[in-house]
């Protein structure tokens, strides 16, 4: 799955959170200074290119809408982030994580809970 620009990860968020839209939905979910319409009409149609996007046409007016979740997308992206800047190792990850960005004891805490109940579940599955 390709990558998204920033602007077109934008666009997509909006997308997944209204679910379908006309280009002026999105236009009016943007933060100011707003892009103009004809930009975003672009970016819609380059996602559509992607596969990201598909429309529904009423006439001269298309009502889009996505067709990759978030959820897909997200799990692409991380496996090539993961890939790329980790060498597929969770272990870096995490170790970059709580020594590079001063993770608190609270949150390590959490992440350890969530571990614990994903080891069990790993161990039932045996």
């Amino acid at each position: 799955m390709n990558e998204l620009t920033k602007a077109e990860e934008q666009v997509m968020q909006i997308l997944w959170k209204i679910e379908r839209g006309f280009v002026k939905d999105v236009v009016e979910k943007l933060d100011n200074p707003k892009p103009a319409y004809n930009t975003i009409s672009t970016i819609i149609r380059i996602l559509e290119k992607k596969g990201f996007v598909d429309h529904k046409a009423y006439g001269k007016t298309h009502e889009y809408f996505p067709i990759v979740s978030k959820k897909e997308y997200t799990k692409s992206f991380f496996g090539n982030f993961l890939q790329k800047y980790f060498s597929n190792s969770f272990q870096q990850l995490v170790s970059f994580f709580s020594n590079e960005n001063d993770m608190s004891l609270e949150e390590m805490e959490k992440i350890r809970v969530l571990l614990d109940k994903e080891i069990k579940n790993k161990k039932a599955e045996k």
